[in-house]
């Protein structure tokens, strides 16, 4: 996600806090890197510009000195980056009644953001209700069904009905059981005076606490017009902004929302149910960095974690019992993640390690995972306790390659990982999925541990 920017950044910040004498060369140096990275995030050049006269105005300031003069360089780097990423406005919910619309044009991801939001709050204790409104698209009832059944997530959904408000009505009742209702409604092409009817409409007879716009990271500085027309005809509350880690433009999206001063309640970085998480722009700009957010990982931790697998896990490991099931169940927690790719630029000090390990070792993930599975449901009890004795007859590592469908090779991959596990634990690293506080020693070692030598 931006990572070029980030490089970037980094390297000013680098340059600024290692250099002996910060003359005017110097800082044209850095101001046109850091100008030729913005620009390439799609950052808008009049905010560009902006920054960069403020950081030579107080580079070239010979009333700052010495070491004070690098520390207020970088601050002001920092805080400058930060306000033009927008003020920090999480979404707040009440406990009582929530009724939460999301608008937007077509192809913006409102159907899969819609159910990326109903999971991020049912897993916090919400009773959640999907409620499908778009009534033009074909598939889009279809696809709020499958998405809402295979998450587990309740949905109301009238394919024969036309009218949304309709809808709504049908199944008032019903929707007085939750405490948040989450709706999607049809986009347009464009925001005509069609759309802004039926959304008025539908506002007045649901009477939202928020509407929402969904914006994708790829329109870049058109997300400046848009969220504003939509703030204009139907007065939006907030932004969530998709597709964050397929573009170049998300720089341009982020700061053109910031200059309309529509809050970002969420960004959402991939395909996943759980690819979606708080916009927090200190944290966001700390991850650009490379400084980490530890905050954004227990979420998303805390977002796939089965509480109750994971403490009989950590009960077998204090217990010294761990299983062949728990090492399957670690690194399906951390897939569900998304694997090294996704919780590098979450852990201080993990991106420059993951850089050293090929990407062939974070794909196929799912595959490898399945087969692990045929593998141990062809072990007998005693090998699932004790794996150790699997190695030592050759005879049980060909009945269970047979019996799995895999090879020999494939069960002492997965026999490999489970040692390699347990040196882990042993060397005192919590084990489960960093739900526990980590110190910054512990959290390289584990990234060393994984990163070179656990094959996920």
């Amino acid at each position: 996600m931006l990572e070029k920017l980030g490089n970037a950044i980094k390297k000013a910040t680098d340059k600024i806090a290692n250099a002996i004498f910060l003359n005017k060369e110097e800082l044209d140096e850095i101001v046109r890197e850091l100008q030729r990275a913005l620009i390439e995030a799609d950052v808008n050049i009049f905010l560009v510009k902006e920054l960069s006269e403020k950081i030579r105005k107080e580079g070239l300031d010979e009333r700052i000195k010495g070491i004070e003069k690098k520390e207020h360089l970088i601050k002001l780097l920092h805080d400058e980056l930060t306000s033009i990423l927008g003020e920090y406005s999480p979404l707040k919910l009440n406990s009582r009644r929530n009724v939460i619309i999301l608008l937007g044009l077509y192809g913006s991801g409102k159907t899969t953001t819609i159910a990326k939001l109903g999971n991020y709050y049912a897993k916090r204790g919400f009773k959640v209700a999907l409620v499908g409104l778009d009534v033009y698209r074909p598939a889009a009832s279809e696809q709020l069904k499958q998405l809402a059944e295979k998450n587990k997530l309740n949905y109301f959904i009238d394919i024969k009905e036309k009218n949304p408000v309709k809808i709504l009505r049908e199944y008032e009742k019903k929707l007085e059981d939750y405490n948040l209702i989450l709706i999607d409604t049809a986009g347009r092409h464009t925001l005509d005076e069609d759309l802004i009817k039926e959304i008025k409409n539908i506002e007045k007879e649901a009477k939202p606490t928020e509407s929402i716009l969904v914006i994708p990271a790829d329109i870049g500085q058109s997300a400046k017009n848009q969220s504003k027309q939509f703030k204009e005809a139907v007065n939006i509350s907030g932004v969530i902004v998709t597709r964050m880690d397929s573009t170049a433009k998300a720089g341009g999206a982020l700061t053109a929302c910031a200059e309309t001063k529509s809050p970002i309640y969420f960004i959402t970085n991939g395909e996943k149910i759980n690819d979606i998480e708080e916009f927090n722009p200190s944290s966001f700009l700390s991850r650009l960095l490379g400084l980490g957010d530890l905050d954004s990982l227990i979420q998303k931790i805390n977002l796939i974690t089965d509480e109750q697998k994971q403490k009989k896990i950590q009960k077998n490991i204090e217990e010294g019992k761990l299983r062949l099931e728990d090492v399957i169940e670690q690194v399906k927690s951390m897939n569900e993640i998304g694997g090294l790719s996704k919780i590098k630029s979450l852990i201080p000090g993990f991106s420059d390690i993951d850089k050293k390990i090929s990407n062939d070792l974070i794909e196929n993930q799912q595959e490898k995972i399945k087969r692990w599975e045929h593998i141990i449901k062809s072990m007998t009890e005693e090998e699932k306790e004790n794996p150790e004795i699997i190695e030592k007859q050759n005879s049980r590592l060909q009945r269970i390659a047979k019996g799995s469908g895999t090879t020999t090779s494939e069960v002492r991959a997965l026999l490999k990982q489970y040692k390699l596990l347990n040196e882990v634990i042993k060397s005192g690293v919590n084990s489960n999925n960093f739900s526990g506080m980590m110190s910054q020693k512990q959290m390289m070692k584990f990234a060393k541990k994984f990163g070179k030598k656990l094959k996920f």
